[in-house]
């Protein structure tokens, strides 16, 4: 530990001793989504099981809710649910990660964790950060107990991944498969084309490049958070690339996370299916998923975007602090798809209930922390579901569409997001003090979005020809400091 740690830490502390009490007193600040204690929160880093405990690193700037040079924030729970946020273990202060600990992964073997990361280098001078003068250093932290993290190895530079490579090499993530240890890493090239580039290794720590996927046509310049994970037997990449133009219904937001089912070997002869976005809403990108100790694959997302403004916006900016992570959501492919579904434990958050059978038009009590529930829908007509008189779900049976939309300002600029769906059969809404999450059909369609109600009405009104509503009250979720 360097003075430079030493000095960062002390500091960071004060930050968080210094705002924390104003974003405590937030109206919009949340109740069982993963939060920063202060400032910018963004990418969801390192996830993983480790001894007994669920591990959740995240990109984290404690100076300045806009966000800034980032460090690493550390949140622990045994259960998914009850949260002890364990400070700042990985910080910028080292020659190699001086401008940004980005993000990365965790590799779990033998007892120990292997903390993989990107290290943000801009040199001084008039460099344009694209092409020439940033590094993009791969590093290695080692710890037993993730407490102690031992010291800052730089694994790669620059140099290792191709001369055709942009400055922009980035978020590696690792795992072992048929006695081989694999990374994947982000990439944009000199040609401005979104790539993942595949490396091997034998000892985790000496790494060589084998392999580059990307799609036949350019889909964007820079993808950006590779995941190479199977569910259900199906191998699938997901990335969040950027630069992909707006298509009918699709790809709304400033920038996309979605995923490719692979054909074939990634290691070397391999197809991509039709790339499908893994939200509608407004808010999510950069998601990162982990299998847990019941061998679920568990993906938690970063309930925000980079570069969203002036379209859209968080006022929550003005209190001391932005963004939030998702609720984990299980994953399973079926019908051609990954379905995503909140995890069980959320479920003990559950506190009271009122059940509705609903027919024609019903405005039902509802709850500052709820979960709705529609099924036993007969969506002849269609189906709408406005909550608090903010926020409108429709399901038009002619048109085939489901739609969010912001009935007024409460959005903050966010106004609709429309997805292709041929029927509706049941309907999850998770509602926070700022946040939304809605699943439907079982999670084959999700939507995240953040929004700002000024006033709570705490009601559902329903529209639709019959369906059972249950509204669940939530309780909070537990936070501790270490």
């Amino acid at each position: 530990m360097n003075a430079t740690h030493k000095d960062l830490k002390k500091v960071i502390k004060t930050m968080e001793q210094l705002d924390e009490p104003r974003v405590k007193k937030d109206k919009w600040r949340l109740g069982f989504h993963l939060m920063p204690p202060v400032g910018w929160l963004n990418d969801p880093n390192g996830l993983c099981y480790f001894k007994g405990k669920y591990h959740v690193f995240f990109q984290y700037s404690p100076f300045d809710p806009r966000g800034g040079i980032k460090v690493w924030g550390h949140y622990t729970s045994p259960n998914l649910v009850d949260w002890t946020y364990e400070g700042t273990p990985l910080l910028a202060d080292q020659a190699e990660d001086c401008h940004g600990v980005y993000s990365g992964s965790t590799f779990i073997e033998d007892d120990k964790a292997y903390i993989y990361y990107t290290g943000n280098v801009k040199r001084l001078g008039d460099f344009d950060y694209d092409y020439v003068g940033r590094e993009a250093n791969t590093m290695l932290v080692e710890t037993q107990d993730m407490k102690y993290f031992g010291p800052k190895q730089c694994i790669m530079t620059n140099k290792d991944y191709t001369e055709k490579m942009s400055c922009h090499v980035r978020d590696p993530k690792v795992w072992k498969e048929g006695g081989i240890y694999y990374m994947v890493q982000g990439a944009r090239t000199k040609e401005d084309r979104g790539q993942v580039l595949v490396f091997e290794s034998k000892d985790k720590k000496k790494w060589k490049l084998i392999n580059e996927i990307t799609s036949e046509e350019r889909f964007g310049y820079m993808w950006e958070c590779p995941d190479l994970f199977k569910v259900d037997g199906i191998t699938i990449l997901s990335i969040s690339p950027q630069g992909v133009e707006r298509q009918g219904f699709e790809f709304w937001n400033v920038y996309q996370s979605g995923y490719y089912v692979i054909d074939g070997d990634f290691r070397s002869t391999y197809s991509l299916n039709n790339f499908c976005e893994l939200d509608r809403g407004f808010d999510f990108y950069a998601s990162q998923t982990f299998q847990d100790e019941k061998g679920r694959r568990i993906l938690i997302g970063w309930m925000g975007l980079p570069d969203c403004e002036p379209e859209y916006h968080n006022p929550t900016v003005e209190k001391g602090w932005q963004h939030c992570l998702t609720i984990p959501r299980e994953l399973h492919f079926k019908e051609g798809k990954l379905y995503q579904n909140p995890v069980k434990e959320i479920e003990s958050l559950r506190k009271q209930c009122i059940i509705n059978n609903i027919k024609g038009e019903e405005t039902l009590p509802a709850y500052s922390l709820s979960e709705v529930i529609v099924t036993d829908i007969n969506s002849e007509g269609g189906l709408s579901l406005i909550i608090n008189e903010d926020v409108s779900l429709t399901f038009d049976t002619a048109d085939e569409t489901f739609t969010l939309e912001f009935l007024n300002a409460t959005g903050a600029g966010r106004t609709k997001r429309i997805v292709r769906l041929k029927e509706l059969r049941s309907l999850r809404v998770f509602c926070d003090y700022s946040a939304l999450e809605i699943f439907i059909n079982d999670g084959q369609e999700v939507f995240a979005t953040r929004y700002y109600p000024e006033q709570r009405k705490n009601s559902i009104k329903v529209i639709c020809c019959k369906a059972t509503v249950a509204v669940w009250e939530l309780g909070e979720m537990k936070y501790d400091e270490a």
